[in-house]
Formats: C-alpha cells, structure tokens, sequence
C-alpha cells in the first residue's frame, strides 16, 4: 500500500471513528435523561466538560497566533455558538427525549436541506437541479420517518425540536461556511463550546441538577454505569475525541467521501439507541431514513460540484475553497503550518 494509500485509508478510519463517537452522544445522554437529568442540564454537562478540555487548545497548539485576526469574527463565533452548537445540541437532545433517537437525529440532519431552502426562498439565490432533487427525495424520507399517513403520530414537542435541531444545523452549516479560511477550526471549535456553556448556563439552570444522579447507576444496555461516567463519555468521547477525530479524518479524504462519511453518524445513532436503549423504528420509518440521508446527501454534494450553490454574493479568492458543507480546498494543517485540505461542517458539527 502506497503512502497515498493509507493517508486515505486512516482518513477513512478515523471519520468512521468521529461518527460513531457523535452517534453514541443521543443514546448516552437520553439514558441520563431517563434517570432524572434535564434534557438542556444533559447537553449543559456535555458542553460544559468538552468545553473545559478544548478552551485551551488553540492557545496549547496555536500560541498567540490563535487570537490573531479574530475580532472581525467575533460576532460569527458567538452566533455560531449560539446556534451551531449550544441550540442544535438544546434542540437535539429534547427531541431525543421525547422521539426515538434515530427520528430525532434524522430530523436534525435534513440541516443541509433547510440551507439550501434559505437560499433559494430567502437569498433568492440559484439553486442547481441536482441540490433541488436532494431536497425533494429528502422531504419525501421525512414524510416516512414522521409517519404524515397517521397525522403526525410523533410527540409534537419532540417533533418541534428536531426541526429545530435541523434549523440550527443549517445556521451552523452557513456560519462554518463564512468562517472558513478566515478563521482556524480548532479556534472555531472552542471558540463555540466555550459560548455554547456559557449561553446554556442560564438555560439549564445548573444549581438545580439532581447531582445524586451523577454517582448512582444508570440502566444502559441492560447493566449500569454511574451517571458521571456517561457524562464523561459524551463530554469527551462523543464530543471532544468526536471533533478532533473529525477533523484529522477529514483532512486526509476527498470532499465527496468526507460528505458521505458524516452521515453514518445516524446509522451509528440508531444503532447505538436499539443497543443501549432497545429503541426500534418502523419498517416504514427505516426505510425513510435511508430516504433522507440519501437526498441529504444529493443535497450537500451539489455544493461540492456546484460551489456556486453557497457562494452567491461575490466570487471566493482563488486560493480559497469554495465549498459549503463539504470540504476541500486549502488550509493549515493541525500543526499550524503548510496547506491541506479544509475541514467541512460535517466535521467541526456540534
């Protein structure tokens, strides 16, 4: 095997291994859920705790190059963690605790078909046909996975916050969009937890938390784990380990097999809820999913081959990637130095 080769093969490894790190965050965080922990106190323990290990990172990696440049960003980063991360994961997790788990991600991740409705509807910018196709074989997989034959059958709140979740994704998609190649992604990475903790402090309210739960047993998979174990599990391994894999992964594949490897991250979802959890979905509902990732996907890969899909208002540099939710293009690498290929929203998602 050349070195080629198995740049792309430890790519691959490591994407698959960032997805199922973020698949397993909604099994884990409902089984806290169940046992008595808030939904937004849930998302609050997980962001706060991967928050406290990145926050340091880019000054440990970057030094002073880290802060350099960023107060025109500033506003963005905020907004970023304040939708991207903080009300995506708000969002996600109440849906999670109210919908099986593979609903609740399946609905978070039709984010990239709201994207490319904003800039259709409200940009009134153009839309390539195959982007347009993805949109309507996702809304169709959607129509299967909520079950519209039965009148909406899902819990309505569960039903809100996933659409929620998917609204906040694709303000995260946009904003990462924005970012890139003016900011690094380990700066936006912390840079969002960091907000994200602090906006879901008032929220969470965490002086309430039932800590008692954190030392007590916790049903998973038919055994028990203490709370607090979970909690780290989903602040460091779903979320931490999650990113910074993502991002190493990324950086050594193609835009199109970065694009397509972010979505085992539901499949991985799923699983992991029937496992953990025994939740099961429909054959109906199944086969939806498949639906949507697939026309999520059609979707997200226009704006690889049709760059011009996101950016709409005035051509990119030439030495600037132009691609929206998938990457490509140049930037630093993870030691700060030398040029490779950008990370996509797919990999710096919450």
């Amino acid at each position: 095997m050349d070195g080629a080769a198995r740049t792309r093969a430890g790519g691959l490894g490591l994407a698959v291994l960032s997805s199922v790190c973020f698949g397993a965050s909604g099994p884990l965080g409902k089984a806290l859920i169940e046992a008595g922990i808030g939904p937004l106190q849930a998302v609050w323990l997980r962001i706060t705790v991967a928050a406290l290990v990145l926050a340091p990172l880019p000054f440990l990696l970057r030094g002073r190059a880290a802060a350099r440049g960023l107060r025109p960003h500033l506003p963005a980063l905020a907004l970023y963690g304040l939708t991207g991360v903080a009300g995506c994961q708000a969002f996600y997790f109440v849906a999670a605790s109210r919908l099986p788990v593979g609903v609740a991600i399946l609905l978070e991740f039709s984010g990239p078909v709201i994207v490319l409705a904003w800039l259709r509807l409200v940009r009134r910018a153009p839309v390539h046909r195959s982007a347009a196709a993805g949109v309507a074989i996702a809304m169709a997989g959607l129509a299967l996975v909520v079950q519209v034959w039965t009148g909406l059958s899902l819990d309505p709140v569960g039903l809100a916050a996933g659409l929620g979740a998917a609204a906040c994704q694709a303000s995260y998609f946009l904003i990462v969009d924005r970012l890139a190649g003016e900011v690094d992604a380990l700066v936006i990475t912390s840079a969002g937890g960091v907000v994200a903790a602090l906006a879901l402090t008032a929220l969470a309210a965490p002086w309430t938390l039932p800590w008692q739960v954190l030392p007590a047993p916790v049903a998973v998979a038919g055994h028990a784990a203490p709370g607090w174990a979970l909690v780290a599990w989903i602040g460091l391994v779903s979320t931490v380990l999650a990113y910074l894999t993502g991002v190493a992964g990324l950086q050594r594949l193609s835009a199109q097999v970065g694009g397509a490897i972010c979505y085992t991250e539901a499949v991985a979802a799923a699983l992991i809820a029937w496992a953990v959890l025994g939740e099961r979905l429909t054959a109906a509902q199944v086969t939806g999913g498949a639906i949507v990732l697939a026309g999520a996907y059609i979707a997200q890969r226009a704006t690889v081959t049709h760059p011009e899909v996101l950016h709409v208002t005035a051509p990119a540099p030439a030495d600037r990637p132009q691609d929206g939710a998938a990457k490509g293009g140049a930037r630093d690498s993870a030691q700060g130095g030398g040029t490779g290929p950008r990370p996509s929203p797919a990999s710096l998602r919450p």
